[in-house]
């Protein structure tokens, strides 16, 4: 079984900036890629941020090109979300996603809420 756990989400003004990270424990051989999900109020979960372990392949959603920023630190089994310039339509729950193992399982974290005010 693999463990997700998330930290860094909080409450910022417009403009600044916030890092979460999202430590993976457990059983895991490999990982094949990760990435930051968000779910605000009222709407269904979008993709932020995802990338490959080996950072062959990185994207992001357009909303966030140029302010966030995902990396892993294979080290560390963990995963980061640098969020710069946040806006109010970031506010939301923060998910991590990861994919591991040669059976491509799926894991998720239990959220860590973001909010930003205007």
């Amino acid at each position: 079984q693999v463990q997700l756990v998330e930290s860094g989400g909080g409450f910022v003004q417009a403009g600044g900036s916030l890092r979460l990270s999202c430590v993976a424990s457990g059983s895991i051989s490999r990982f094949n890629f990760m990435g930051w999900h968000r779910q605000a109020p009222g709407k269904e979960r979008e993709r932020v941020a995802d990338r490959t372990a080996g950072g062959a392949a990185t994207t992001y959603a357009d909303s966030v090109v140029g302010r966030f920023t995902i990396s892993w630190d294979s080290s560390k089994n963990t995963v980061y979300l640098q969020m710069d310039n946040l806006k109010p339509e970031d506010t939301g729950v923060y998910y991590c996603n990861v994919n591991v193992d040669k059976t491509w399982s799926s894991y998720w974290g239990q959220g860590t809420q973001v909010t930003v005010s205007s």
